[in-house]
């Protein structure tokens, strides 16, 4: 779904992503973990667009979306979420999850005077998904609430709601076990599987928690000073000494 080839970038001289090459395979929960400074977030960004590469290609299901502008690429399937989320905190939880689907004919003065029957039917059936969304997430009950009064792990399940509402081939998770406490977490962890199983999402995670990892990402990829130092099964690259190295032992690579 997801190929990157050779792609590098520099801040102010220092390399972020140092030849990085690697690929997401449709259908699957892809683990992305490494040492704090090892490019993860930065391959992020060059993959949705928000940061453009030095050098290198993206592709996204076999097309070339390099010079493909951010929001471009949101409708082609491709999304991500933040580590913190970015709610709109006064808003409602269902109308955050309204908010999300772009060119509705609400937007438009000229529409909200002259269409007003086709604005009322696009807004029942956007409330209708976001509904959809709320009761899949179990956050139903708290459709009316503002999002900024939610739990940290709330917060998470949300942001993966306004994932939901773009129905997207592929989604780019930052740290979403960040902060949640364990409840939530499973119930995070649950629907994460139940996208990808039962509506065939594809999904690549940026996590810490390496308990979390095991039990959601196969395969997963180790990133190590801007580029992929091992991947594998969790197992896999547990017992990689590489690994151990990059972790415990300063973040250098080392040769096998």
């Amino acid at each position: 779904m997801i190929v990157v080839d050779n792609i590098r970038k520099s801040f102010g001289g220092v390399a972020a992503l140092d030849g990085c090459s690697l690929a997401i395979a449709d259908g699957a929960i892809t683990g992305l973990i490494g040492p704090n400074g090892a490019g993860k977030s930065t391959l992020f960004d060059v993959i949705a667009g928000a940061t453009r590469a030095d050098s290198g290609i993206v592709k996204l299901d076999g097309a070339d979306i390099t010079h493909v502008a951010e929001h471009e690429r949101v409708p082609l399937g491709l999304v991500r979420t933040f580590q913190v989320p970015q709610e709109f905190p006064r808003l409602s939880v269902r109308e955050n999850l309204m908010m999300v689907p772009a060119n509705q004919a609400g937007e438009n003065l000229f529409a909200a005077w002259t269409m007003r029957a086709r604005i009322r039917a696009e807004e029942t059936a956007i409330r209708g998904k976001a509904d959809e969304v709320l009761a899949f997430l179990s956050l139903d009950p708290l459709a009316d609430a503002p999002a900024g009064s939610l739990s940290g792990g709330q917060k998470k399940l949300l942001e993966l709601g306004r994932t939901m509402m773009l129905e997207p081939k592929v989604v780019l998770l930052d740290e979403p076990g960040a902060g949640v406490n364990r409840f939530l977490l499973a119930k995070l962890v649950d629907a994460i599987r139940k996208l990808n199983t039962e509506r065939g999402y594809t999904f690549c995670i940026i996590e810490h928690d390496m308990d979390l990892v095991a039990e959601l990402c196969d395969p997963v990829i180790v990133m190590a000073e801007g580029r992929v130092l091992a991947q594998g099964t969790m197992n896999e690259v547990r017992a990689d000494a590489r690994v151990r190295d990059a972790y415990f032992g300063g973040g250098r690579v080392t040769t096998a």
